[in-house]
């Protein structure tokens, strides 16, 4: 199994009624800001550990799991979906816990990466430096859309309420391991198994359940709007690199409704923006090429 070249620790603090589980590396240095780790949907904290292994200096780092995954855990009854502005209000709670005097290194990965570039524009004092891997955001909608988003998300949550949205189950944490490799065939053996020690964990009946709440999987009551996020990404301060993978997702995904040109062309309206592509890897680059990541990222955050 892979063996963690700089193990972390876990820590858990109180961010707007939940506990909020850090994974973190190394001590808070009075001279470096500090860098922040967020991960992508139905992933975690853990996801990172490759590429801080790959880092060449040692720094304080930080990775949440976000709300609803990992171990970050609320108390009183489940919710039936998730608000995306949770997210930049769990992370503006956290920062101010965290660095309350100065700004930080911000990366994010997916979702993550969405939620830190949303995060710079809103409140561009607190990033020092911004690296958004794969942060797409979504396609462009159009308002006629929206009685039918309203109506796709109340037959959701309906579901979600009557139990019928859950995450499938593992017999082990091998059986984990050998999801991880089917959805990124480029992760190895070695690797997918130590993540899948930390990606699921057995339940009661001993079966693996991956750790994300399944109520994730609702769809947005809310139209994504492509032009409030150009309008966010004007207001970013911060030097600001994107990083995209060889694999073009988004062709995946979204087929022509939303195409990486379409996301070059949101992006630029960032001030200070890098673009940089990485070979041989696909959405989770971060597993395909931490190396290679990690002295990208290191050179952009040293002012490369």
């Amino acid at each position: 199994m892979y063996q963690a070249r700089r193990p972390s620790r876990s820590e858990f603090r109180p961010v707007r009624g939940l506990s909020y589980h850090l994974r973190v590396w190394g001590e808070p240095d009075p001279q470096t800001p500090p860098l922040v780790l967020v991960h992508g949907w139905m992933d975690v904290s853990a996801s990172w550990q490759f590429m801080v292994d790959a880092l060449s200096q040692d720094r304080w780092i930080v990775a949440p799991d976000w709300r609803g995954f990992g171990l970050t855990r609320r108390d009183g009854p489940p919710v039936d979906s998730y608000w995306f502005p949770d997210y930049l209000g769990d992370l503006d709670a956290l920062l101010d816990d965290l660095s309350p005097d100065r700004p930080v290194d911000l990366v994010g990965h997916s979702m993550g990466g969405n939620v830190a570039t949303i995060y710079a524009g809103v409140r561009p004092q607190r990033v020092r430096r911004l690296v958004n891997l794969e942060g797409f955001g979504m396609p462009a909608t159009r308002a006629a859309q929206a009685p039918g988003r309203y109506a796709q998300w109340l037959d959701e949550i309906r579901d979600c309420r009557a139990g019928s949205k859950g995450l499938q189950t593992y017999d082990d944490v091998q059986g984990v391991a050998r999801r991880l490799m089917k959805t990124n065939p480029r992760l190895p053996a070695d690797k997918a198994e130590w993540l899948a020690g930390q990606w699921a964990a057995p339940g009661p009946d001993g079966r693996w359940t991956i750790l994300g709440d399944a109520a994730h999987k609702v769809v947005s009551a809310y139209l994504y709007r492509a032009d409030e996020a150009v309008a966010v990404y004007e207001r970013i301060t911060a030097p600001t690199l994107s990083v995209t993978a060889s694999d073009d997702s988004l062709a995946q995904w979204w087929k022509d409704r939303y195409t990486l040109a379409d996301y070059r062309e949101r992006i630029r309206h960032i001030p200070h923006l890098q673009e940089t592509g990485l070979p041989d890897c696909g959405h989770m680059l971060h597993h395909d090429q931490p190396a290679e990541l990690a002295r990208r990222v290191e050179a952009f955050l040293a002012g490369g």
